[in-house]
């Protein structure tokens, strides 16, 4: 009984495992059949892709070798590829780690000429792999028209403009941040320095840039190293022109050069466009000695592996972007500018500056690159020797024709005198002959035509000449001999007083300066003997003996000779108050002579005689001055007037010359018409 229990037992327990099996089973069966249903699904595309290798086993096995040769070069692309993109992360900013990143991108580079070199090696042996695969119809037609497809699209990416974008456009992207590196470096080490004028003693107060590290040109040179390779040097160059020239300007501002502007109208106006002249030449010597130098030396060194011309053609767009052209075209509006004879010392100096600078210029601007500043320079020196050659040969004309002008109704100095006594002294001087000498030497070569340095001389000697013969032309221009006489003793005193101990003195020579002190003295005398000198004898004592003809009688006869000494004196102090003696040594010279030969005879006369007017009602009429009142009436005569501008007003012969030659910037006696 226990026996068929424990076999019960089992055989429940049996029973039930199996019922639990079956669950088991069953629910898997039902997970299985979405399974199914998928793989069922997948099978045509299973099919599909299975469908080239449908094909004969030695089909297959032939194929096989033509396959791997092509698979071989293609995996190596893309292996190249695949690093290139990974060197993207090494590619950091070029301003923290240049030489590292200038090693990444020439691996950069590198990787990309591979692919340049081979992607079209594998797009043909891969083409060939097409080719037989569709000869020997191993694989499906479709398969073989996507593949074609493809390949033809490898083709037109790797002929045409996207074949250097290979790499997604990395190396341009690389290339531009070196490139704004080569910018960020410039900007940063191009400091204009904070210049002021240069003084009025010649000595510079600036200095020039220092040139730039050495660090960092050496960088600029990495840079441009790889840049070039690229085909960038155009752009280098020109970002390098930018910033320099930029820089310069920049040091040129603190100079005030807007004079450079000035039109040709507006220097005819501009009474102390002198000055800017002067300034000129000494701000061109400091731009090109210390400012274009600077950047001539430093283009060599950025550039001279690119070659001289390189180098130099860089340099010109500095010098003519910074301002050379405009100093250039400063010097030629003075050139244009009317030609009045005070001109022909300004273009003496334009002409001493720029060949002052001629061995610069000659090694800065000398190469081809320059073309443009040497034909500027050329014409400029051509000008400037053409204009002052013209305004010297014609001035003893200009002088002569100022003789049909009216003399001075002061009787003072004209100033065509005293503007040639010092022009000509000038021109003899160390500072400006040997400039001249110069000027007309290579005007008289162009002509061929000798030049003896007695020709400066003589041409100077006859412009004195032709001063001598309008003094004694102007002195008959007046209506009485008094204006004459004064007129006279002026212009011969400051003749002899600006030329003796001068060069041009000396070559007079003192028998004529002699002859014109002689000429000084007699019109001093006649001019007082004519004049003042007629006086004293007005008051004259005759007749005026106390108790001979009684008081009444004297009386009367006093006041007769007082009041024709008044009315002489008022009509001569009216008339010569509006003159002048220009030269102050011989106005003080001569108002004395007057007053000790005046004053004393009246102060006398009026001690003796003026009591018998002097209770008389109308006293004032007679006794008008006191002695100290007409002593300092006669201090008062003869003083300069304000001055007034001077200029050549006749007309032109030649049509050569303008008016107004201006000369207020000399130290001459103010006075003339």
């Amino acid at each position: 009984m226990d026996k068929g229990n424990e076999n019960l037992v089992s055989a429940r327990k049996l029973l039930k495992a199996s019922v639990e099996k079956s669950k088991a089973l069953g629910l898997s069966l039902e997970e299985a059949g979405p399974r199914l249903d998928e793989i069922s699904q997948r099978l045509p595309a299973l099919e599909l892709a299975i469908r080239p290798i449908r094909a004969q086993r030695d089909a297959l096995g032939a194929v096989s070798g033509h396959i791997n040769r092509a698979v071989v070069p293609a995996a190596a692309v893309l292996k190249v590829f695949d690093a290139i993109h990974g060197l993207e992360k090494s590619l950091s900013d070029p301003q923290y780690d240049l030489p590292g990143y200038l090693g990444v991108l020439k691996r950069l580079e590198e990787a990309l000429r591979f692919l340049g070199e081979n992607c079209g090696m594998a797009i043909q042996w891969l083409a060939d792999i097409v080719e037989y695969l569709e000869d020997h119809r191993v694989a499906d037609e479709r398969f073989i028209s996507g593949l074609k497809k493809a390949l033809n699209s490898l083709r037109e990416l790797e002929a045409g403009e996207e074949k250097g974008h290979l790499d997604g456009g990395l190396l341009e992207v690389s290339l531009d941040r070196l490139q704004n590196e080569f910018r960020r470096l410039l900007i940063e080490n191009s400091v204009p320095l904070p210049m002021s004028s240069p003084t009025m003693a010649g000595e510079q107060a600036c200095i020039a840039p220092s040139p730039l590290p050495v660090a960092v040109i050496q960088k600029l040179q990495a840079i441009l190293g790889r840049l070039i390779l690229n085909d960038r040097l155009d752009k280098c160059i020109s970002i390098y022109v930018e910033v320099r020239s930029s820089n310069v300007r920049a040091s040129l501002r603190a100079l005030n050069l807007d004079y450079l502007e000035i039109s040709v109208s507006e220097f005819n106006d501009v009474a102390s466009i002198e000055i800017y002249i002067a300034q000129w030449g000494r701000h061109l010597e400091f731009a090109v000695k210390h400012l274009f130098e600077s950047e001539y030396k430093l283009c060599n060194d950025v550039f001279e592996r690119m070659g001289l011309d390189v180098w130099k053609s860089c340099f010109a767009r500095i010098a003519s972007q910074a301002g050379i052209l405009a100093f250039l075209q400063f010097g030629k509006t003075v050139a244009e500018s009317k030609k009045d004879p005070i001109k022909l010392l300004k273009l003496l100096e334009v002409f001493a500056s720029l060949n002052k600078l001629r061995l610069d210029f000659n090694r800065l601007f000398g190469g081809a690159a320059c073309a443009e500043i040497q034909n500027l320079t050329r014409d400029l020196i051509k000008r400037v020797i053409e204009g002052a050659s013209e305004i010297f040969w014609e001035l003893s004309i200009q002088v002569e024709l100022q003789k049909h002008t009216p003399p001075p109704v002061d009787c003072s100095i004209p100033r065509v005198v005293t503007f040639i006594t010092d022009y000509c002294n000038k021109l003899l001087g160390d500072e400006y002959k040997p400039i001249l000498t110069q000027v007309l030497v290579i005007e008289r070569s162009w002509r061929h035509e000798k030049f003896q340095e007695r020709i400066l001389t003589d041409e100077l000697l006859n412009l004195v000449k032709a001063i001598e013969l309008n003094l004694e032309t102007w002195s008959k221009g007046y209506e009485d001999a008094v204006s004459s006489y004064l007129f006279l003793m002026n212009n011969h005193w400051h003749v002899y007083k600006y030329l003796k101990g001068t060069k041009l003195g000396a070559l007079l020579g003192d028998s004529w300066l002699r002859e014109h002190e002689q000429y000084k003295e007699y019109y001093s005398t006649t001019f007082f003997r004519e004049s003042w000198g007629k006086l004293p004898a007005l008051l004259s004592r005759e007749g005026l003996i106390l108790f001979s003809g009684g008081r009444a009688t004297a009386r009367n006869l006093v006041k007769q000779r007082l009041k024709a000494f008044n009315e002489a004196f008022d009509n001569m102090y009216k008339k010569q108050s509006n003159w002048v003696i220009s030269e102050k040594d011989l106005r003080e010279r001569t108002c004395q002579v007057i007053i000790q030969t005046i004053v004393p005879v009246y102060r006398s006369y009026m001690q003796n005689y003026g009591p018998l007017v002097e209770q008389d009602q109308s006293a004032s009429k007679y006794a008008k001055y006191t002695a100290q009142s007409l002593e300092k009436m006669f201090e008062s005569l003869f003083h300069p007037k304000p001055m007034k501008q001077f200029s050549f007003k006749v007309r032109q012969p030649s049509g050569k010359f303008n008016n107004g030659a201006h000369v207020d910037q000399y130290q001459t006696p103010p006075t003339v018409k």
